[in-house]
């Protein structure tokens, strides 16, 4: 994957992160800066995702760690669980908003 195809795959993702909490309705703010994505709770904390360029991967930290996520076979995959990314970021969200998260 080239460095333009790789930055449409990943604007694409974050497109769709945007739209899905604008439509689940939980309490989710987001702000893009640079190459970072943060997704801000009610209770203070933060889920970070980045582009990872040189490597051509999405990376995610939240309270449950960090995450690797390389696109294979059509899919962000994480390394660790292979677990899709979007999944991943509607698990995590879950997780520290305590609301119900899907898209």
């Amino acid at each position: 994957m080239n460095t333009s195809e790789y930055h449409e795959l990943v604007d694409a993702e974050w497109m769709a992160i945007e739209e899905g909490i604008d439509e689940c309705g939980a309490d989710i703010d987001y702000e893009t800066s640079g190459n970072v994505l943060t997704l801000d709770f009610e209770d203070r904390t933060q889920i970070i995702i980045n582009r990872q360029e040189p490597m051509s991967e999405i990376w995610l930290a939240s309270k449950s760690g960090g995450f690797h996520f390389a696109y294979k076979e059509g899919k962000w995959l994480c390394s660790k669980t292979g677990v899709e990314f979007s999944e991943m970021v509607k698990q995590e969200c879950r997780k520290q908003s305590g609301e119900e998260v899907n898209w």
